[in-house]
């Protein structure tokens, strides 16, 4: 898959999704966000922050977003069933008084 080009429908349906921006594309959403950035700075000058608007996201690029199956991924849920064990031995010794 190397020797595609970066933006072959093979390298896209297969998830690699890196080569479809060049450096112009990239410089672009970087100045859109630094923009969006600046205007939100400006309309909220002199705002209290409970009162100020949410900062803007960036713009999604390829390549970035996270993929269902990194999140469910057998090493992610088996952490995560780890750190629910722990705190479960955790609360069983504090309600036993083995911990205060």
């Amino acid at each position: 898959m190397r020797q595609l080009p970066p933006d072959a429908r093979t390298r896209v349906a297969l998830g690699d999704e890196d080569g479809l921006w060049g450096l112009a594309e990239h410089l672009q959403a970087m100045t859109l966000d630094e923009l969006r950035v600046a205007n939100w700075q400006r309309a909220n000058e002199g705002l209290k922050k409970s009162k100020q608007s949410k900062a803007p996201k960036p713009v999604a690029r390829p390549g970035t977003k996270r993929r269902s199956s990194d999140r469910n991924s057998p090493e992610r849920v088996a952490a995560r069933e780890a750190a629910l064990e722990r705190a479960a031995a955790r609360r069983a010794a504090i309600a036993t008084g083995e911990i205060t």
